[in-house]
């Protein structure tokens, strides 16, 4: 089994303020890290709702955490209040969203999410869904693939890289993560330390799986299923999604719905990120529902 370090995981238990016989979500349950300390907190009457779009990781999480106290469900977060009412949980005392890309999802080349992959553009976290990365780069027009760079990648050659890769698709199809990332280098001209297809690989995931809409229909269905003095803890890894959380909770905490618990972000201690590079850029907002 893969060993799994959960971003964090300290201060978001803490910030949970668990109840020992609490229902919790677990929006993103992934390797089933941040389920398992929640679990390992939780008394025979507690139980997790473990919530992932990826099949791999929802069969890990079940070996990891095969217990009656925990269900496991295949679908987007945005689904949180119909996956509850499946399990017969009509609120539950605090929801964790941990965002973005697993190691295991990036590290498994076949589904097509790293520039070292040889494979097919793919992106899927999902992968019964149709749309793939390949469709929005072979099938997407120019100035469309183009806004995609710009709004999700915040990629300043956005408009230069939308056109060099309509130009090879004229040629060829582009198939592979490699040929992707190399169209983008030339653009650049140049590999600095962060690889030059970062954004444009950010810009596609999140295309792709909805990712940004799906936070904030996940966030809103979140609201509405916390018990009053439940908390719902957010860690993102990019600006696109600190934003959305961080007005979520502005919003929330202007309308009386939500008492915001972190004026400003956490963020991982030195140690954490020196063990677990990839945490560098987490941040971690709260909020309480009043």
């Amino acid at each position: 089994m893969m060993v799994h370090q959960p971003v964090m995981i300290e201060e978001t238990l803490e910030m949970l303020n668990i109840k020992q016989d609490g229902t919790y979500v677990d929006a993103t349950v992934g390797l089933g890290g941040h389920s398992s300390a929640i679990l390992s907190r939780l008394d025979e009457h507690g139980r997790i709702v473990g919530i992932d779009r990826d099949d791999n990781a929802l069969s890990i999480a079940f070996e990891r955490l095969g217990n009656n106290r925990v269900h496991l469900a295949k679908g987007s977060f945005s689904s949180i209040d119909r996956i509850l009412a499946s399990f017969g949980v009509a609120g539950f005392d605090g929801v964790v969203f941990d965002l973005g890309l697993s190691m295991m999802q990036l590290k498994d080349l076949g589904r097509g999410f790293s520039f070292n992959s040889t494979e097919r553009l793919d992106m899927r976290m999902d992968r019964s869904q149709a749309l793939s990365a390949w469709d929005v780069v072979n099938r997407y027009q120019e100035k469309t693939i183009e806004k995609i760079l710009k709004e999700y990648g915040e990629e300043r050659l956005a408009t230069k890289i939308a056109k060099a890769i309509i130009s090879n698709r004229k040629q060829a199809a582009i198939n592979t993560c490699s040929e992707l990332a190399e169209i983008v280098s030339a653009v650049y001209g140049y590999r600095g330390k962060i690889h030059p297809a970062t954004r444009t690989f950010q810009a596609l995931r999140i295309e792709v799986n909805r990712e940004l809409d799906e936070l904030r229909e996940g966030l809103s269905a979140a609201a509405s299923g916390l018990r009053n003095g439940g908390r719902v803890c957010v860690i993102s890894y990019h600006s696109l999604e600190d934003r959305i959380v961080k007005n979520f909770i502005r919003d929330g905490a202007k309308s009386g719905a939500l008492r915001n618990i972190t004026k400003k972000p956490l963020v991982p201690k030195a140690e954490e990120t020196k063990r677990n590079p990839a945490s560098r850029s987490a941040k971690l907002r709260g909020a309480e529902k009043i």
